[in-house]
Order: structure tokens, then sequence, then C-alpha cells
């Protein structure tokens, strides 16, 4: 089966037209960001946000105007349901700040912890997920390395973790072959954990081949790395893996992607990463996209231009996303995408 034909694009000057640039702060660091900065353009059907992050060359951050596109100008796929039950995010902070964090979420039936920080250690995870474990006994956990470990340092870790009653763990090691090892030594000793795949989806030419090479149990996508929801739906269906749909740290804007998506799926095996505008101290609308009783409605999102004003970037920021607006732009024209 053929992948989806790529969405028309409109005139270069129209995207640049409609665009604002803003700078969020976050309430607390992950991902190493303390501010996120996104360019939000609207056009016929709503509202579309580009936000990859600053290290991302143009080939990779291109899918993600695609993204943008299709949210803006041509809307999303009908939803089979009317809600999307969410998990709550746990960055890596120690375990005194985990009620804080956890505490804007509200009632939610799962959390994704991150583990395997830089400049930590496993005792920092271990007391990390135990926090969480206390404090909600009875929610499902899963843990997020991020490609962070190596293959003996992933399976000594979920050992140490193993007490939690983990779902899965995602994206334990940086590469395809080792997420593969990790999940065949795991099936070996009988252990119950799950493996899921998030970087090695997005980030890879071939997204397809995780679930070739049997590297994975589940699939984390994201909309936007993936060139849309259109475009995700498609890689799932072919993947023939669970999906669990997850958010790359959007404002609310981007939040009703992901939120899309997960209510396009056929299937939603597991709690979605998508309430982190919960983690940031600021949004654009003035009715977020945030949990309401562990789930997220299916709504299109209305942004407020004081909002807009109150966290717009920087003269300086501003012209530096349009110019990444321009390339990655030229990026998707010369591939045929116009």
């Amino acid at each position: 089966m053929a992948p989806p034909v790529p969405l028309p694009l409109p005139p270069l000057e129209e995207i640049e037209a409609s665009a604002h640039v803003v700078s969020v702060p976050m309430r607390v660091k992950f991902r190493g960001v303390l501010v996120r900065e996104a360019l939000l353009v609207r056009g016929p059907a709503g509202w579309g946000e580009f936000c990859p992050f600053l290290e991302y060359d143009d080939a990779e951050s291109a899918p993600w105007l695609a993204s943008a596109v299709e949210a803006a100008w041509h809307g999303f796929p009908d939803p089979v349901r009317a809600s999307v039950p969410v998990n709550a995010t746990v960055p890596a902070v120690g375990p005194g700040a985990v009620e804080g964090v956890l505490s804007p979420f509200g009632a939610v039936g799962a959390v994704k912890v991150k583990v395997a920080e830089k400049g930590q250690d496993l005792a920092d995870d271990v007391a990390r997920v135990a926090e969480v474990r206390r404090l909600l006994p009875e929610a499902g956990i899963k843990v997020d390395a991020n490609g962070g470990w190596e293959v003996g340092e992933a399976l000594t870790a979920l050992d140490a973790l193993a007490p939690f009653d983990l779902q899965y763990v995602e994206q334990p090691v940086a590469d395809i072959a080792g997420l593969r090892a990790v999940r065949l030594e795991l099936r070996r000793r009988g252990a119950p954990v799950l493996v899921a795949a998030d970087e090695s989806v997005r980030r890879q030419d071939d997204p397809l081949r995780v679930a070739r090479e049997d590297a994975a149990d589940l699939l984390v996508i994201k909309a936007p790395p993936l060139g849309g929801v259109r475009r995700a739906l498609d890689i799932i269906g072919r993947a023939g893996l669970p999906a669990v749909v997850s958010s790359a740290l959007d404002t609310s804007v981007g939040i009703r992607a992901g939120v899309a998506l997960a209510a396009a799926l056929p299937d939603l095996p597991y709690a979605c990463g998508l309430a982190t505008v919960s983690l940031m101290a600021g949004d654009v609308t003035d009715a977020s996209l945030v949990p309401l009783g562990g789930a997220l409605p299916v709504r299109d999102v209305q942004v407020s231009g004081e909002k807009l004003l109150h966290f717009a970037a920087a003269p300086d920021r501003r012209l530096e996303w349009l110019e990444r607006l321009r390339r990655c732009y030229a990026v998707l024209a010369a591939a045929g995408q116009h």
C-alpha cells in the first residue's frame, strides 16, 4: 500500500502572513528546555503549530511544517471517539518535587516518568518512580529513557524498576538493534514489561523498520515529525503494532493535532502522552487542552490574540523562526509537496 499523497502546500507568502512566533516558559525543565518556542500559523481550517526543536536540521524539521499546514489548511480526519485518555508526565525531578509536578494533571490513571537523564544515576530514577508509585498506587506507570541507556544498562535499570510494575519502557536505547536486543532479552527472562519505540520511529528514514525487525511491542507516535495526522495514521496502519500518541512540548494548538491522531485510531490500548500543556507556565488560548477526568476532549482550539502578544518572541527570535520556516518550505517544495 502506497503512503498517502502529500497534501498541497499553500503559497509561502500566505503562511508567512499568518505567522506568530511565541516563547512560552516551562514550569519545570523538560528535555533540557526551560522556554518553548513555536511558530503558529492560521489557515482556512484553523491553527497549526510548527515547533521542531532547535537542534533539528531543516530536513528533520520540514515534516513539522507539513503537519502545521495540514492542521491549518486541510483539517483532520474524522474522529472515532469523543475523548482521549492521557497520562501525566513527570520530568527528571527529585522525589520531593514529584507531587507538585503531578498536581496540575488532576485525576489520571497513568503516568510517564522520565529516566536516564544526563547527570543522574539509576538511584535517582528508582527514587522518582518509587515516589510516583507511592502517590498513585493504582496508576499505570511507564518510563521513558529517550535512548539514554546502553543495552546492559537498560536491562539493569529495568531489573531495578521491576517492583513498580511498569507497563512499558519507552526507547530504552538509541538504535533499533539495541531495542531488539533489550526486547528479546526481556522476553527470555519472562519479564512482563513491554518495549516501546519512539525516536527510532520518528527520527529514522524508514519508520517501519522497527516493526519489520521485531524491535518493539508498540510504537509511540508524534504526528509532527511524521508529517501530520494522515501520514502518522498510515504508518501505524502499515506497522501493525499498537500505538500510543505523544506530544513534543506543544501549546494547545500542537496538542490538538495529537488529539486528532489519537481520536482517529481504531484502537487505543494505552493512555496517551498529550497532557504536557500542564508542564508549561502559559498557553496561547484561554481554554487550554488539559485533562478532565484523565482525558482530553476532541475539540478545536481558539487562539487568544492577547496571549499571542503576551508570549510573543523577541524580534530576533521571530526572524530566526521565519527564516527556518522558509528553509523548511523549500525542503517540502523540492520533495514535490506543492
